[in-house]
């Protein structure tokens, strides 16, 4: 048997301090998880203060699935995928004593928009500040942008309540699901008649047709109408935006509402925590251990078989993988009920992203933006109206990376200084659109090097020394998410975040409660309620209802 030694690594390679890299056979645990993302974690975490025998399989060398962190050029830390911190749910963030295993989140102050006329726009934190920068442009979208903010604040704190719950199941007529449908009719008849209607309205209507009920301005239109379309195969004039816009809005940093932040050391410490906090209540990570199969003998979950050949065994399999690769891939089909499979296969997972992350020589210049702007170290975009997104949109259906994309640029090492050597920086590019698949087959290395020559050409139009600043940089496309970290076709929310896509439909009807029609086998990732984005809720929620199936009282996390 191989010794068991602690590795201890930099936090850009976000290793806990206990990983094994190798095991006996034929080992058995109360609980085996698959896939050492947020989620994954999270959900290990629960079950081993609950008191159960946790491992978690990872199949690359490093854990965090798509919140991860690397040193990919020497001194720089990349935070790889997801790059801001706000989702996640504070609830888990106490429970789990994160800050106590090393997790930080700086909270930034606002964030920029450079306009074509050679303008800027600037959002901030502060209520006045934001309110004269909105008059700038339109003194009514300032008196409008409170009655904005008020009608977001009312839908996120209805929906909120309802994040680390779990979907009442409407068909079942169980006395449980009877009284969370009951619960949830009744927060909604709180809200009035009025109020109900528009909440009904809110969650089919797009983006634009939302925005244009409260500004006229195009650029401010424009700068809010982003977050509606981060992550979606959808844009500003699609059905169903404004609810996508709504996620992003329900995230908070120290208390703050809608505040966006940094984990400090890059996203992959978000990992790192869970991953030291899991460490800490007796549970195991396993990295390189890719899962091959799962082991099911007369309708019941037994346990996992690795690539190796490697067999671990449990009565209770949860996996963090997205709902397709879940049930497509690394299980039997001949397992599963065939209409179930249907349902599987219909779900939507549309990729629509590409990411750049840069090492820069230096901080480039960005002549619009006054140099004593706070929104500076928030993110920047380019993007200066819905009409401009909508044309990106138009390029991702026809086939073909967006030519004028929506970039979400961030410079964290300005307030970081672990994530680059002195004077120099990383930056953070997030881009829509990129699908899939392009018009003219599979993306090839030459399609992502022209990629990402589209993308760093729109930024060096508005910032001069841009291009010469690049001493390295890391392009993913759509190809490289599926392939570097299993989200199917790059789909960062492991499915998309429509209407017939949440709630008792995530990820499928009838199965919306992380359960599935094995016996002990379970989904704990994006692909269920509440859906994408670090948030954690998944994990937690599923960790709640497997410790409530092993009769725990745990299980009322």
């Amino acid at each position: 048997m191989p010794a068991r030694g602690l590795i201890r690594a930099r936090v850009a390679e976000i290793s806990p301090p206990l990983i094994r890299q190798q095991f006996p056979l034929m080992l058995s645990y109360d609980a085996i998880i698959i896939g050492a993302g947020h989620n994954g974690l999270v959900t290990a975490c629960y079950l081993a203060r609950a008191g159960l025998r946790v491992v978690v399989l990872e199949g690359n060398p490093y854990i965090g699935g798509a919140t991860v962190s690397r040193e990919l050029y020497p001194g720089f830390t990349y935070s790889n995928c997801s790059y801001v911190c706000s989702l996640f749910r504070p609830e888990i963030f106490r429970t789990l004593d994160l800050p106590r295993y090393g997790l930080q989140v700086i909270p930034y102050e606002g964030s920029v928009t450079m306009t074509r006329d050679g303008g800027y726009f600037a959002s901030f934190v502060d209520h006045d500040a934001n309110r004269r920068e909105i008059s700038r442009f339109s003194k009514r979208d300032a008196e409008n942008y409170d009655r904005f903010s008020h009608e977001m604040s009312r839908q996120c704190r209805f929906i909120k309540k309802f994040l680390l719950t779990t979907p009442p199941d409407p068909t079942s007529f169980k006395w449980r699901d009877l009284k969370d449908l009951a619960s949830l009719g009744a927060a909604f008849y709180d809200l009035g008649e009025t109020q109900m209607y528009d909440t009904i309205r809110f969650y089919t209507m797009s983006c634009a047709d939302l925005l244009d009920q409260y500004f006229e301005s195009d650029v401010i239109k424009g700068v809010i109408a982003g977050s509606s379309i981060i992550g979606t195969a959808l844009g500003p004039y699609s059905p169903g935006t404004a609810y996508v816009m709504l996620h992003h809005y329900m995230g908070e940093v120290d208390g703050t509402i809608g505040a966006w932040g940094y984990a400090r050391g890059g996203m992959g410490s978000i990992a790192t925590a869970l991953a030291n906090a899991l460490q800490a209540h007796g549970g195991e990570v396993r990295v390189n251990a890719e899962v091959n199969d799962v082991i099911v003998k007369d309708g019941r979950v037994c346990g996992v078989a690795l690539k190796d050949g490697e067999e671990l065994h449990a009565a209770t399999v949860a996996s963090n993988l997205d709902v397709k690769r879940t049930f497509l891939n690394i299980m039997d089909e001949r397992d599963l009920p065939a209409e179930f499979v249907r349902r599987v296969q219909r779900f939507k997972i549309r990729g629509s992203s590409g990411k750049l992350n840069i090492a820069l020589d230096g901080m480039p210049s960005f002549p619009q933006i006054p140099e004593n702007c706070p929104a500076r170290r928030g993110d920047m975009h380019i993007t200066d109206s819905m009409e401009r997104i909508e044309r990106a949109y138009d390029d991702w259906k026809s086939g073909t990376w967006s030519k004028d994309p929506y970039v979400d640029m961030l410079i964290p090492s300005q307030i970081d200084p672990t994530l680059a050597p002195p004077g120099q920086h990383m930056m953070s590019v997030f881009v829509q659109y990129a699908p899939p698949r392009l018009a003219s087959g599979d993306w090839t290395d030459a399609d992502r090097d022209a990629f990402g020559s589209t993308v760093v050409d729109a930024i060096g139009a508005y910032s001069p020394d841009f291009k010469d600043r690049i001493r390295h940089m890391e392009v993913r496309t759509p190809r490289e998410l599926e392939a570097e970290i299993g989200l199917t076709e790059g789909n960062i929310f492991q499915g998309e975040l429509t209407l017939d896509q949440l709630m008792f439909n995530r990820p499928v009807p009838g199965y919306a409660q992380y359960r599935s029609p094995v016996e002990g086998m379970y989904l704990c990732g994006s692909s269920t309620h509440p859906g994408g984005g670090v948030m954690g809720a998944p994990g937690a929620n599923a960790a709640r209802e497997i410790l409530r199936d092993l009769g725990r009282k745990d299980g009322q996390l």
